[in-house]
């Protein structure tokens, strides 16, 4: 089942489309904080996202923005500005889609199940997984979040890189000049001080989800991630 997130702050249209959506078989959610929404669709996790543009404090090219550094899900704006120049924004701004209000409900369900097949299902041009996970640690992949036990923290992404890299290894020593090269690229300047920087973050990020003592240091080596959380549950 496919969740849809509305991003909606009229309460009627909100509640209109949330009730037709389910009456499809979608699962649902709604934003209740505008002042994060970043905040509320990482909690959320939703599939795909119907976005207004005229919004309380930003409006929806800002958060499809904001969106767009942590998620690849397919966003729609719907909207009663129904200008060109709107809909071009739309789709520069990290937009899939656009529908202007008002609308029918046949053309919102027709649109949902086209960008669903063609982001998720037979027209899909990725096969890699949303999800990686080992013993019940959660990487969300295009959110940069892990999750684990029902704990989620959204991690930077050179930590959501470092810690990919090790648990693809999980248990194994991972050298620092592979490690290295994940962090390297052509803007920061990356040295043995900023791997150790975000390994020490990263440590952070994986006790606020009660993951302790996971990343050992193996010096003259690298570092490894040791799956202690996996016995915890076993």
């Amino acid at each position: 089942m496919y969740k849809i997130m509305i991003i909606e702050d009229d309460k009627k249209l909100q509640e209109l489309v949330r009730s037709h959506l389910e009456k499809y078989g979608y699962q649902t959610c709604t934003v209740e904080d505008f002042s994060n929404i970043k905040k509320e669709f990482i909690k959320n996790s939703p599939n795909l996202v119907l976005m207004d543009i005229n919004l309380p404090y930003y409006d929806g090219f800002y958060w499809c923005r904001d969106i767009r550094t942590v998620s690849k899900v397919p966003i729609i704006f719907i909207s009663a500005r129904g200008s060109d120049m709107d809909q071009v924004m739309a789709i520069e701004n990290g937009g899939d889609d656009y529908i202007t209000k008002p609308f029918s409900y046949d053309l919102l369900i027709v649109k949902i199940k086209g960008v669903i097949r063609r982001v998720y299902g037979e027209y899909s041009e990725s096969t890699h997984a949303e999800v990686f996970e080992v013993d019940g640690l959660y990487m969300h992949i295009h959110q940069n979040v892990i999750e684990y036990n029902n704990r989620k923290v959204e991690l930077s992404s050179k930590e959501f890189l470092l810690l990919y890299s090790l648990l693809k290894n999980v248990d194994q020593i991972v050298s620092r000049e592979e490690l290295l090269e994940i962090l390297w690229n052509d803007i920061d300047f990356v040295d043995d001080n900023t791997l150790s920087v975000n390994i020490t973050r990263l440590r952070k990020r994986l006790e606020e989800i009660g993951i302790a003592d996971a990343i050992e240091t193996k010096r003259g080596q690298g570092y490894r991630l040791v799956n202690n959380w996996g016995k915890t549950l076993g």
